[in-house]
């Protein structure tokens, strides 16, 4: 089953992105690279609770 899950910076704090992953398959919490425009560079996004 799919999970709609909210991505946050870990530096700014910002939440910026939205996406999805499958609840069994990964139950630790999602790490990505995305790009931030308040520094202007990729960094780490993590998954937060809603």
């Amino acid at each position: 089953m799919r999970q709609s899950i909210i991505l946050a910076c870990k530096e700014t704090g910002e939440r910026l992105y939205l996406t999805s992953k499958n609840q069994r398959n990964t139950p630790d919490k999602l790490q990505l690279k995305k790009y931030s425009p308040k520094l202007r560079k990729r960094v780490l996004f993590e998954e937060i609770k809603k």
